[in-house]
């Protein structure tokens, strides 16, 4: 597990790069700005306070319960297209050797394969497993959001959230636990999500979200939602359909791990919106 100095570390220096690409003084190293980024390894410790590691984020050995199955398999279907879906309908799993997945997420994860491959499909399903335990594990879901206030203070001007930490950031701001005037944050004038599952119908319905309305920002903020078409988390397109006064920003980010943090992080996109130099 990487601890939270290399997380921040990996993190700066994406984020380096991006800067770097930026025209005029904007690509300085010292607008770089300080980074505060809260990490679950920090809570995965028996003992008051903590997420106890027997009830942590799901991993590949943990089996999928009834409600998380058909969670990920609503999710998948709303990804594919209704060719796809007929081709999943057609998929036999058990010819596919010793599998670690329900049947119908194999039938979907196989048609959902064959237009994106390369491991993209299973970073999708892992995701959206840990969507799902944050959006049905209340007491977890407080303990993740406390922590991550932990991490901002009065001069916390820039919030970015990427994959399940969008959902998080996005929960903090629309509940006014963090940048409502007089709380942690206050100051914050921007809003980032980077590869995003907030645009997908079924993490929508699970945070108690209708019509694929999302809250708008305050008008006093900026919200830029920076994805790759290439990332299947995001369903390849952006926010702005979804919610108002959403910024989207398309970037390429590979073909390899196009969902990577810090491959995000160091597109021109995130940097302007890091330092505060987005026109």
């Amino acid at each position: 597990m990487t601890s939270q100095r290399e997380l921040t570390k990996s993190w700066r220096d994406a984020l380096e790069r991006g800067v770097a690409q930026l025209p005029g003084d904007a690509a300085d190293p010292q607008c770089v700005p300080t980074l505060q980024v809260p990490q679950w390894s920090a809570l995965l410790a028996d003992g008051d306070g903590r997420l106890s590691t027997g009830t942590a984020l799901p991993d590949e050995a943990t089996p999928f319960t009834a409600d998380e199955e058909a969670f990920v398999t609503q999710a998948l279907d709303d990804l594919l297209t209704p060719e796809e879906r007929a081709y999943a309908a057609r998929v036999d799993p058990t010819t596919l050797g010793v599998i670690k997945v329900p049947a119908r997420i194999t039938q979907r994860a196989v048609a959902l394969d064959r237009r994106k491959p390369g491991g993209l499909v299973s970073k999708l399903v892992r995701v959206l497993r840990e969507v799902h335990t944050y959006l049905t594990e209340p007491e977890l879901a407080t303990q993740v959001r406390k922590h991550v206030l932990q991490a901002a203070d009065d001069r916390t001007t820039v919030l970015i959230g990427h994959s399940l930490g969008s959902v998080i950031a996005y929960d903090l701001l629309r509940y006014e636990e963090l940048a409502a005037p007089g709380t942690a944050g206050a100051a914050i004038h921007t809003f980032v999500t980077c590869g995003s599952p907030l645009g997908i119908p079924t993490v929508q319905r699970g945070m108690g979200i209708g019509d694929n309305r999302l809250a708008a920002a305050a008008p006093h903020r900026r919200w830029i939602n920076v994805f790759d078409p290439g990332d299947l988390v995001t369903g390849g397109t952006g926010l702005a359909r979804a919610a108002e006064n959403v910024t989207d920003a398309q970037v390429a980010n590979g073909i390899r791990d196009p969902h990577a943090a810090t491959k995000y992080l160091r597109t021109a996109p995130v940097a302007r919106a890091a330092t505060a130099t987005w026109s």
